[in-house]
């Protein structure tokens, strides 16, 4: 299914549909997330760079990311 289908599966009358739709839409924005970050760190940002980008407290991101890093 592309994007444009998940989008529009989003906005659909049926609940089910719908529901679906915005739970892969947020699997999605996850796994880019983690992509990003990873991207960002390992071209030195700050934790404080990335937080300020998503909009989130450094602690935030740290807590939910560091984790998965070896070098942090």
């Amino acid at each position: 299914m592309s994007t444009t289908d998940v989008t529009a599966a989003a906005a659909a009358d049926d609940p089910a549909t719908g529901l679906r739709a915005i739970r892969a839409l947020r699997e999605l924005a996850d796994r880019l997330e983690v992509l990003q970050v990873s991207s960002a760190r390992d071209r030195g940002w700050s934790w404080q760079q990335i937080a300020d980008a998503l909009g989130v407290s450094r602690q935030a991101v740290h807590k939910k990311h560091a984790r998965s890093r070896k070098d942090d």
